[in-house]
């Protein structure tokens, strides 16, 4: 090879490496992860779910918790409540609903007027759960196959739509790249993101945050590819904090 080429070839080398290294950074950019709050200022997360986060399966605490509430405890005191009344709502000021179960027209309405006062709460909306579960089908400590709208979604000025394809994909999550489970497709009057996976609503004084896929919580899972998935969340979180 003729020291001409080799010029060439090495210029093209440098180009392709630099080129992939840009597209490294790429996928890699976001915002700079959240830093762990000392304890003493961690604000209260109410959490309600059907997913087994805080526990398994069988209730027992083997493992100590998921990898979700691990992380949502860096920053957070998570206080679980079993519905949305109104004595459970009064312990907090923000809320992370996680594939809930069906809650009565009485709960909804205390969930609305809480927002509407200045609850902030963020719902994980999943029309499509594929988390693995040991329980057979139709068992009532099972999550539910789907989100159970009992027309918040709508009142909210929202529709979710079942997911074109089915499988793992990537969307977009508190500025982070992260990998969704099947997830479904939004639309209405908030301010709804590109991909249609999270909408941001403002109701009243207070803020709903409304993203089509539960399954990004299950980081085990869904592999390395998931490694933002926690980091959205807290970055979706904080972001209501803040608004």
């Amino acid at each position: 090879m003729s020291r001409a080429r080799r010029r060439a070839f090495v210029i093209l080398l440098i180009a392709a490496l630099a080129a992939a290294a840009l597209e490294v950074a790429r996928v890699r950019s976001g915002p700079a992860p959240l830093q762990p709050r000392p304890a003493a200022q961690r604000p209260v997360l109410l959490l309600l779910t059907s997913l087994p986060l805080l526990f398994n399966e069988d209730f027992s605490l083997a493992g100590g918790g998921s990898p979700a509430v691990k992380k949502l405890e860096t920053r957070y005191r998570v206080v679980p409540i079993s519905v949305t009344d109104g004595p459970e709502l009064v312990k907090g000021r923000l809320l992370l609903m996680a594939h809930p179960l069906a809650q009565t027209a009485e709960n909804l309405v205390a969930l609305d007027a809480w927002v509407h006062q200045g609850g902030r709460v963020l719902l994980l909306a999943d029309p499509l759960l594929e988390w693995p579960s040991k329980l057979p089908l139709g068992d009532p400590l099972r999550p539910p196959p789907m989100f159970m709208d009992t027309g918040l979604l709508a009142h909210w000025g929202l529709r979710l739509d079942s997911p074109e394809e089915r499988g793992p994909t990537t969307r977009k999550l508190g500025g982070y790249d992260i990998l969704a489970g099947s997830p479904g497709r939004l639309a209405g009057r908030c301010a709804i993101n590109g991909d249609r996976l999270v909408a941001h609503c403002r109701i009243g004084k207070g803020r709903a945050t409304v993203v089509g896929d539960a399954d990004l919580l299950d980081v085990d899972q869904l592999g390395p590819g998931a490694g933002n998935n926690l980091e959205g969340v807290l970055q979706e979180l904080a972001s209501l904090e803040r608004g």
